[in-house]
């Protein structure tokens, strides 16, 4: 049985292992950072642990080019898969809502979608165009359809569960080279293939952090709603449910390695959101404040790195990183991804359509 050992234990780390898993191999985890509650995990020295500081939510966005043609075939790889889960697994953390989307200044591949095009040939369920009585002030364009959230802490703990309950292995390290891991000795034998899903690469030339601050509220929300302004800035909501509040953002800020939130945004994100959707303020009218959070968006220029590498006489490195503030949306289509590389490389029959049997 081959032995596999995935580096790095967010979201794309854990799906591609319990992805692997299906398929009959040997996995370990190693990482420095394992999900944990809301109630223990340090803001300042996991910072850069990206996935617990995720709304997160699924967003459609119609593909212009190849490379969003992927994603959005990933995108839904990943509904359909969050779509079996929380129906046999109604406590991972994942909550199935409208999304409500609202544009002030929408390009042209928003602009000329059809309701027709969005659900027949984008496959988007429960899409719908908004009348311009239903848009904010200063919105020309807005839409709802089907979408996910998931509470980042619940579901991430969930996936780590069921990969142990499945036989699977964790060793909690700090790796300053992927190559170090190959002269290790794992209770299930030699390495036979690696799969970097680090977030954040190791030294890769094209990666840098886009930070994002949110503020979370206690206020109830049944929508997850996003505006994008003119400016180029977000104003957002995302609700994480069992228990875990409602995401209010946020900024997107390149290269910002500041890790300490800022009050006067606090202020500006919430404002802007009362004035988009004001129903989230309730009957006492205002917000109820939990805390702020500043996470560390592993984002790459060119996209997503999804492919295999030689680094030695018979070391093979899958790389699954960089995927920006899309880790959630995208989860399941990169660990197919990862699941067919690894079988190319094994020589494997699997299609790499098998199910994470979790």
């Amino acid at each position: 049985m081959p032995h596999v050992v995935v580096l790095g234990a967010g979201v794309i780390g854990l799906s591609s292992a319990l992805r692997i898993q299906a398929e009959g191999h040997a996995v370990t985890i190693v990482a420095r950072d394992f999900p944990s509650g809301s109630e223990t995990i340090d803001a300042q020295s996991q910072i850069n642990y990206t996935s617990p500081w995720g709304g997160a939510h699924n967003r459609i966005v119609p593909p212009t080019n190849p490379a969003e043609e992927r994603e959005h075939a990933m995108s839904f790889r990943t509904f359909d898969h969050m779509r079996a889960v929380q129906a046999q697994y109604p406590e991972a953390g994942i909550t199935f809502m409208k999304g409500i989307e609202y544009l002030e200044a929408p390009s042209e591949a928003y602009r000329v979608l059809t309701e027709e095009r969005a659900r027949t040939q984008l496959g988007v369920k429960g899409f719908r165009l908004l009348k311009a009585g239903e848009l904010p002030e200063g919105v020309k364009w807005g839409c709802e359809y089907d979408t996910w959230c998931v509470n980042p802490m619940v579901y991430c703990s969930f996936l780590l569960r069921r990969f142990a309950i499945l036989g699977g292995k964790v060793l909690r390290r700090e790796v300053r080279d992927p190559r170090e891991v190959f002269s290790w000795n794992f209770e299930a034998g030699p390495v036979d293939v690696l799969i970097n899903a680090s977030g954040n690469g190791f030294g890769d030339e094209n990666m840098f952090i886009t930070r994002g601050q949110t503020c979370l509220v206690a206020n109830p929300s049944l929508v997850t709603v996003t505006r994008q302004n003119a400016d180029g800035s977000w104003t957002f909501c995302v609700p994480r449910n069992f228990d875990g509040g409602t995401i209010i953002g946020g900024t997107k800020e390149p290269n910002n390695w500041d890790p300490n939130p800022s009050l006067e945004v606090r202020e500006t994100l919430l404002r802007k959101f009362a004035a988009t959707y004001p129903q989230i303020l309730g009957s006492e009218g205002r917000f109820t404040v939990m805390k702020d959070i500043v996470g560390r968006r592993p984002t790459r220029k060119g996209g997503i790195r999804l492919e295999k590498e030689q680094v030695g006489n018979k070391q093979t490195i899958i790389h699954a990183y960089g995927l920006g503030g899309r880790g959630y949306e995208l989860s399941w289509g990169v660990a197919d991804g990862v699941a067919r590389l690894l079988a190319e490389h094994l020589g494997s029959n699997t299609s790499g359509k098998e199910e994470a049997k979790l």
